[in-house]
């Protein structure tokens, strides 16, 4: 069943918005959406994001660094998996670009390097091409690229 739309007035909805906003950083597309669900038209949409952007409220370079550090330190993500996440937030490739080049580049090597290390550990496969299959396919899934994953396991 679903819920029926609240229509709310332009003053409550900047209200809310900001409030909302300013808990946590958002994405431009997260906010309009939200708008949305408070029955606004897109007019009104339209003109409460611009307001909120122009008084820093939303700013998608600011949320996609956000972002992207934030999955790199708390979930162990890969870039591969931030950029498509982002993606998925309908985040401008410039932005996504940004916050990738925004990812501490020892950080991120050390945090290959620790899930590769932990992985290994708990493979159980003994055949060395098999586990070297393994070990490569499970860091693809968590976003590292490739050819950093081919580098980490030759050493």
């Amino acid at each position: 069943m679903e819920k029926s739309k609240k229509y709310i007035s332009n003053a409550e909805a900047y209200t809310k918005i900001t409030k909302w906003c300013a808990y946590q950083e958002r994405a431009q597309q997260e906010v309009r959406d939200k708008l949305y669900d408070f029955g606004l038209h897109k007019e009104e949409v339209e003109q409460l994001l611009t307001r909120i952007i122009s008084e820093g409220f939303v700013n998608e370079e600011r949320f996609a660094i956000s972002f992207a550090n934030g999955k790199l330190n708390q979930l162990g993500w890969g870039r591969v998996k931030i950029s498509y996440a982002l993606k998925s937030k309908r985040v401008s490739d410039y932005c996504i670009k940004k916050a990738l080049k925004s990812l501490d580049e020892n950080k991120y090597m050390q945090m290959l390097e620790d899930t590769y290390l932990k992985r290994s550990k708990m493979e159980k496969e003994k055949h060395p091409l098999k586990r070297k299959y393994k070990l490569i396919a499970y860091l693809s899934g968590r976003g590292f690229e490739r050819d950093l994953i081919e580098e980490i396991i030759k050493e």
